[in-house]
């Protein structure tokens, strides 16, 4: 697997666009189209955005992305000191039910789930480990 970025950064809303257009860049390095990089974006977005607001609960920390390319598939492994907390874990939210009658939080991972291929949690060292995986598909041939 090669790795095409590996960054560090404050876990502050001040880091977010740096980290997104790193790995947007990434994902476009990766043959992704237009679309799908966006889909990717958001998804790493959401993923960040709950690390930012939720992790280090009112101390400083850091993210650490790394991107990361093979023939079956871009990696974007982000990783965390903060609180444990395991994305997929949480269930999925009624998204039938009229908007005030939904339980608040929950929809970003829910995105996050299908927008993404694959999502693995694991935690080590003290560490929130998440890998978003996009796999690369064949290009479908025109009739």
């Amino acid at each position: 697997m090669k790795v095409l970025t590996h960054i560090t950064l404050p876990a502050q809303l001040a880091s977010l666009e740096r980290l997104i257009g790193l790995v947007s860049s990434c994902a476009s390095h990766g043959g992704f189209n237009q679309t799908r990089v966006k889909e990717i974006e958001l998804a790493t977005e959401e993923a960040l955005v709950n690390i930012i607001k939720y992790a280090y609960q009112d101390k400083d920390g850091d993210i650490e992305v790394t991107c990361s390319l093979d023939k079956e598939g871009f990696t974007i492994t982000i990783v965390d000191s903060g609180i444990p907390f395991n994305v997929l874990s949480v269930g999925d939210p009624d998204i039938s039910a009229d908007v005030s009658e939904r339980n608040i939080g929950g929809l970003g991972i829910f995105l996050m789930k299908k927008l993404m291929d694959d999502i693995q949690y694991r935690r080590a060292g003290g560490k929130n480990i998440l890998t978003l995986i996009a796999w690369i598909k064949p290009e479908k041939p025109a009739l």
